[in-house]
C-alpha cells in the first residue's frame, strides 16, 4: 500500500531558484494520491506564480497572513488541517525566521504556529549555506525537533559548486514516505544482503550472475524507513546504494560470508537477498590468460563455494533468518528444501525464467515459504515485495520476543 495515499500535505514555498522542483513534487504527491495545499511568500511568488501552485495542487495557494475566509485562518488551521508541514525551498530567510521566532508573512507564521511535524529543506548558495549565521539556525531548529534534509552538493544555479541544492522531487517524495512509515524496527540490528559476488578468474575475468541487487536494495532501504540499524552487505550493484545503512561492498562469496561472520553474532536478523555464486575456481590466475597460450577447448577447474546461509543458519542463536531461491523450475520443491537444511524462518522464492521477475527488473512476483504455510505475491515492484518481507520479519521478530 502507498504511504502516503491519503495523507494531508502542507508545502510551505519561500523564494529560492530550486522551485521549480516543489512544483513536479507537488504533481507526485498529488498522483500518489495525497492531498495538498500550499503557503506562498512573496519572494516565492516572483519566481513562480500562486496560479501555477495552485493548479499543481489542485487547491487554493495562501499568500496573506491577514486574510480570514468562513472562521478559516490560514496560519493557525492549515497545520491543524496537515499530517505534516514540508518548506522546500527552504531560503536562509526562512529559516533565520523560524530559529528567532519572527512571524512577520504568512508562511514563517503558520511555521511558528505550526500544530504538526515540520520538515525543512534548506536550499540556497554554497557561501550563504556554510555561513555560521545558518549553520547556527539549523541547529537551533534541529534541537527544537525540526527535520532538517540535508541538501545536495554540486554546481549550483549561481555556477558555484558545494552544499546547497535541494534534493530532487523523488527523493523529497522519499523523505515524506520515510515520515509515514512506522518505526517497528526501531532499535533492532539487521544484516541485509544484496547484488551478486564476483569469482576471479584471472585479473579481468571472474564467474557472475545477473543479479542487479535491487531487491536487496529495496529491502534495506525499506529497513532503515521503519528504524532498523542496518548494515547493507553487498556485491557489485546496478543501483544507489540505500542512505541510512552501514555499507559494506564485497567481491567474492568468501568475502561475503567472512563480512556476514564477523557481524552475524550481534545482530538480530539477516535477510540474505544476495545470489552468490556456487563454485569459484579452483586456481586464481595471476595474468590474464591470452587466446594464443591455449590449444584446442579450454577447462576451467572449479570447486564449490562456502554454503554462506547454510553455515550461518547451523549457527543462529534466535535470529531471524531469511533466504532467497531464484529457480527456474520445480520453484516449490528447492524452497522448501532450503528452508529446512538452511534452519530459515521463511524464504522467499521466485521463478526469474517468468515475465516481471527475472533479474535486473524493477517488478517481481515472489511466494513466501515457512514451515507451516506459504503467500503468493502478485506481480508488483520491489518496493512492495520489501515491505511484505519487511512486514513479515517483524512479525517473526515479535514471536521470538526480540520486539513487542
Amino acid at each position: 500500500m502507498n504511504r502516503l495515499q491519503g495523507k494531508k500535505i502542507l508545502v510551505g514555498v519561500s523564494g529560492g531558484i530550486a522551485i521549480y522542483k516543489t512544483l513536479t513534487l507537488l504533481s507526485l504527491l498529488n498522483k500518489l494520491g495525497a492531498q495538498t495545499r500550499v503557503v506562498m511568500t512573496a519572494g516565492a511568488g516572483e519566481f513562480v506564480t500562486p496560479l501555477t501552485f495552485q493548479t499543481m495542487s489542485k487547491n487554493r495557494v495562501y499568500m496573506d497572513l491577514f486574510s480570514e475566509e468562513d472562521h478559516f485562518i490560514p496560519h493557525i488551521d492549515l497545520t491543524r488541517w496537515a499530517d505534516v508541514f514540508l518548506i522546500a525551498p527552504a531560503t536562509a530567510n526562512i529559516l533565520a525566521k523560524m530559529a528567532h521566532g519572527i512571524s512577520d508573512d504568512l508562511l514563517s507564521s503558520t511555521a511558528l504556529a505550526a500544530h504538526c511535524p515540520v520538515l525543512v529543506s534548506p536550499a540556497m548558495n554554497v557561501v550563504m549555506y556554510r555561513n555560521p549565521a545558518t549553520q547556527e539556525n539549523i541547529q537551533v531548529l534541529r534541537n527544537r525537533g525540526i527535520g532538517i534534509i540535508e541538501p545536495e552538493s554540486g554546481l549550483l544555479a549561481c555556477d558555484e559548486k558545494g552544499e546547497g541544492r535541494m534534493p530532487e522531487a523523488q527523493d523529497l517524495a522519499e523523505v515524506l514516505d520515510h515520515f509515514f512509515s512506522p518505526k517497528d524496527l526501531d532499535g533492532v540490528s539487521l544484516l541485509v544482503t544484496g547484488g551478486p559476488t564476483r569469482e576471479m578468474i584471472d585479473p579481468v575475468r571472474f564467474l557472475s550472475n545477473r543479479s542487479s541487487g535491487k531487491q536487496g536494495i529495496a529491502i534495506a532501504r525499506e529497513a532503515v524507513k521503519r528504524g532498523g540499524d542496518v548494515t547493507f552487505v553487498h556485491g557489485p550493484l546496478q543501483a544507489p546504494v540505500p542512505k541510512g545503512v552501514k555499507d559494506v561492498p564485497v567481491t567474492s562469496t568468501e568475502d561475503l560470508y567472512l563480512a556476514l561472520k564477523d557481524r552475524f553474532e550481534a545482530t538480530q536478523a539477516l535477510i540474505m537477498a544476495a545470489a552468490p555464486a556456487d563454485m569459484t575456481p579452483v586456481q586464481y590466475m595471476d595474468q590474464k590468460m591470452k587466446k594464443g597460450e591455449k590449444v584446442g577447448n579450454f577447462s576451467l577447474a572449479l570447486k564449490e563455494t562456502t554454503d554462506v546461509l547454510k553455515t550461518l543458519g547451523a549457527e543462529k542463536k534466535g535470529q531471524v533468518l531469511v533466504g532467497f531461491a531464484a529457480e527456474t523450475q520445480f520453484v516449490e520443491e528447492y524452497a522448501k528444501k532450503k528452508l529446512k537444511e538452511k534452519n530459515l524462518d521463511f524464504i522467499v522464492a521466485n521463478d526469474v525464467s517468468a515475465r516481471g521477475a527475472g533479474f535486473a527488473g524493477d517488478t517481481n512476483i515472489v511466494t513466501i515459504f515457512t514451515k507451516e504455510d506459504r503467500e503468493d505475491l502478485p506481480l508488483q515492484s520491489k518496493e512492495e515485495v520489501a515491505r511484505v518481507i519487511v512486514d513479515r520479519v517483524v512479525l517473526a521478530l515479535q514471536e521470538k520476543g526480540i520486539r513487542r
